[in-house]
């Protein structure tokens, strides 16, 4: 039996802690993580609430779905007693998304110390690339 991963990440994911409420918001949805490679994969539901008059999902809320997916590609690797704090972020807005399930990747590209070099995707739910970011973040400790 493996032994069960614990730390503010984890505890949220496997619903031993309430998930965030800013991830709440997004309607985020953890789907899968290898800590050992630095992956993740999770999901967000865009509502009509995050729209402009187009219909089309406002930028800063696909920047937070980014936010919240390679952030959580790093958290995945973390210990209990660590965290993360970003230190910039990057977004490329590569083409409209629309109200429904947005699917995000994210991963960690390198780690030198406490500093983390972060990549992710973010695609609609028929698979359109719709926005990338690259991030800087910081291993802090939360003792």
């Amino acid at each position: 039996m493996s032994e069960a991963r614990t730390g503010i990440f984890w505890d949220a994911v496997e619903g031993r802690a309430p998930m965030p409420r800013a991830a709440q918001t997004l309607g985020f949805e953890f789907v899968d993580a290898d800590p050992e490679l630095g992956t993740i994969d999770v999901a967000f539901t865009a509502t009509e609430a995050f729209t402009n008059p187009m219909g089309e999902v406002l930028g800063a809320f696909l920047a937070a779905m980014l936010y919240d997916t390679v952030g959580p590609a790093l958290l995945a690797t973390l210990g209990p007693g660590e965290f993360q704090s970003t230190l910039d972020l990057q977004v490329s807005f590569l083409r409209p998304a629309r109200v429904g399930r947005l699917r995000g990747t994210g991963r960690v590209l390198r780690r030198d110390g406490d500093i983390a070099f972060l990549a992710g995707e973010l695609r609609s739910a028929d698979e359109e690339l719709v926005a990338t970011a690259t991030a800087t973040a910081r291993v802090i400790s939360i003792r």
